[in-house]
């Protein structure tokens, strides 16, 4: 991170400098840890510059220029997410930074950044990667600003932009810059994207630029009846050739002036993206942006349990570097955590993991698992025996996949689960239960916490997942997401029904009792999402009371790049279904009072919200809610709406029957 470490090092240049919008800590949780420690593994020097100063090129000086090229990220987390609350509402923390302070980044990191390289040593490769620039990759919905945005390759001013999972795209290209070609010409990378003037050279196209439209492009660049011998065939072609579904063809997209102007031709092109994100049969995307075009390669082969292996055993020293004096929050949430696995084939509307690391899941052994637990005891100060999470974006998928690989190479479905579950999908969740059972045995270790997300959905077709999570893992809550209870709500988010949730509870309460402990469910509910009403929020205000839930704490829909919920919000249409002329649209909420209606009508149990809810409710016709009584969500106006404290404020707070007929006694 410094010139002395350089000099300490015997370095002269790096080979590589990462730069990122997250303070540096060496563990792998941490993106630029990973990819600074496989770079290492390669052969190559590595440097880091953490969260500079952006006002101006200085700071991107401090490690000189390096050999290779510039690595941008703009952390852990997107920028914007990371600057303001679904509300547009400016943060006052931020738990990559030590101190837990705001500030420490700019707004949209990542194009910042790579202009600030560019500007600090002229000449040097500029590649831009991470979850910001990955879900910016085409011309996108920018909340923040309500506009449709270009691919950020071109605001960046980036040579490539790599998305997805990193590994291998950035290796490879550390390889070939090192072998001499010129970045220039390296366009073919899978997981990356590139500006390009014309088509790939003879490869042939599908134009498909509106709905509906499936015009053959005949290849350029290619002599009529030549046909290429195999040694003709680039690097690329061959791999290509190795999975029998992969097709050596691109698809024309509606073009950002295009998708600029008509929101169906935006929903349009979000579904051909969403279409081409199996590695073994996607096919590559060009977006015209005026005279040049986005040329987005097909995603990353995902990576084998052995190359998760490699990855994960890597020397991390798992704590900041020495040069930090305050806590990182973020690192000490999950310091004693394991990750397990990566990707999610749940496909939630409402969200980017599959669009990012891939919706098949990548698993590392039980023994580097256990490894890493050890090193864990070794290597962390203060270590107790108690490990907070084994998992990823959902615990319970740990070696989960299709049982057929024929139809999983040539699988279009962005989701495994919904709106039902493929029948090829492997749900037997017992090797995720046996590595539970392992790790508990460890001599050293206390307890186990399992705080990665459950998927409800697999875990009821499994229930000794159930039992042994209950009985062993949890730590008297158990945090879950049905998000909503409203068929019309949870289509439109590609969820399961309420009757998941339901059947879960019964498993939960069950194994819980027989394990003799009183534990609870806290479920999570999002507000806003798109095709969910007032009345959708009312019949799930009316459903937590009586279950005897009180929401503390809402998550409006947050619409960030990418996601199929965000198409929803902006243009009205489903990007997971094709667009015609006569698709109906969808019902958005927006705007900050609509917004705020929704989230008020959750929190019903506020005498602040009482007269907002009242509105609601008789613009509904559903004056029934209102009144003294047990079923009535809020009481007649003229009560007392003080506002009740509330000592240890959690995200929900279960309200028993006593305490409803206590309060119900007093306003009769």
């Amino acid at each position: 991170m410094t010139a002395d470490e350089m000099k300490k090092l015997g370095w002269r240049q790096c080979d590589v400098i990462l730069v990122t919008g997250d303070a540096y800590v060496d563990h792998p949780s941490f993106a630029m840890a990973i990819l600074g420690r496989t770079l290492e593994y390669f052969g190559f020097k590595v440097g880091i510059i953490a969260q500079p100063d952006w006002h101006s090129a200085e700071d991107f000086k401090r490690l000189g220029p390096p050999r290779l090229f510039w690595g941008v990220s703009a952390g852990n987390m997107d920028s914007m997410v990371n600057h303001y609350t679904a509300d547009k509402k400016i943060r006052h923390d931020d738990a990559y930074t030590p101190g837990n302070v705001n500030g420490a980044r700019p707004d949209r990191a990542a194009m910042v950044y790579a202009n600030r390289c560019r500007e600090a040593f002229k000449g040097i490769p500029v590649v831009i990667g991470g979850i910001e620039a990955s879900l910016r990759r085409t011309a996108h919905f920018d909340y923040w600003s309500e506009t449709v945005k270009r691919s950020v390759i071109f605001d960046a001013k980036a040579d490539i932009l790599l998305y997805g999972n990193g590994e291998h795209s950035l290796v490879e290209l550390a390889l070939r810059l090192n072998a001499g070609e010129d970045i220039r010409c390296i366009t073919d990378i899978r997981g990356s994207a590139v500006i390009v003037r014309t088509p790939p050279s003879g490869m042939p196209g599908i134009d498909m630029s509106s709905p509906g439209k499936n015009t053959p492009i005949e290849p350029v660049g290619v002599l009529e009846g030549v046909k290429k011998s195999d040694s003709d065939l680039t690097d690329l072609e061959r791999e290509e050739s190795t999975y029998p579904n992969a097709r050596a063809e691109y698809i024309l997209m509606p073009s950002y002036d295009d998708v600029k102007a008509d929101q169906k031709l935006y929903a349009h092109s979000m579904y051909l993206v969403h279409n081409e994100t199996n590695p073994y049969c996607a096919r590559k995307l060009l977006q015209y942006h005026g005279d040049r075009a986005v040329l987005i390669n097909t995603p990353p082969i995902p990576l084998t349990t052995a190359e998760m292996d490699l990855i994960y055993d890597l020397p991390y020293q798992r704590r900041p570097h020495p040069s930090y004096h305050e806590k990182i929050p973020a690192y000490e949430m999950i310091k004693n955590s394991v990750t397990s696995m990566r990707g999610c084939f749940g496909g939630c509307a409402f969200c980017t993991i599959a669009a990012h690391t891939g919706k098949f899941v990548q698993c590392r052994s039980e023994e580097s698992i256990l490894r890493e637990i050890n090193d864990i005891k070794d290597r962390v100060p203060g270590f107790a025996g108690v490990i907070s999470d084994i998992g990823g974006p959902s615990a319970n998928m740990y070696r989960l996949g299709c049982k057929n690989l024929k139809a999983m190479q040539s699988c279009r479905r962005e989701s495994c689960l919904f709106p039902n579950v493929c029948r090829f999908l492997d749900t037997d969740q017992s090797p995720a239960v046996n590595l539970y059972r392992r790790a508990r045995e460890l001599s050293f270790i206390k307890k186990v916490f399992i705080s990665s997300g459950i998927r409800l959905d697999l875990a009821i077709l499994y229930p000794e997942y159930i039992k042994e999570l209950v009985t062993y893992h949890v730590s008297g809550h158990l945090k879950v997401a049905p998000e909503h209870i409203a068929d019309g709500a949870l289509r439109y988010m590609h969820k399961p029904g309420v009757h998941t949730y339901d059947q879960f509870e019964e498993y939960f309460v069950r194994f819980s009792s027989q394990s003799g402990k009183h534990q609870q469910i806290i479920p999570y509910f999002i507000a806003c999402h798109p095709g969910t009403t007032d009345e959708d929020m009312i019949e799930l205000a009316v459903w937590l009371k009586k279950h005897n839930l009180q929401v503390d704490q809402v998550q409006n829909f947050y619409p960030t790049p990418l996601s199929n919920a965000t198409t929803m919000y902006y243009t009205g249409f489903d990007p997971g279904e094709k667009i015609k002329d006569n698709t109906p649209g969808i019902f958005c909420v927006k705007g900050e009072i609509r917004r705020r209606i929704q989230k008020a009508i959750l929190r019903y149990h506020d005498p602040e919200n009482y007269e907002m809810i009242r509105d609601v409710l008789r613009k509904c016709g559903k004056d029934y809610l209102i009144g003294n009584s047990d079923r009535c969500l809020v009481p007649a106006a003229g009560k007392s709406e003080k506002s009740r404290k509330n000592g240890n404020r959690c995200s929900f707070r279960p309200a028993s029957s006593e305490s409803f007929n206590k309060n119900n006694r007093k306003r009769k």
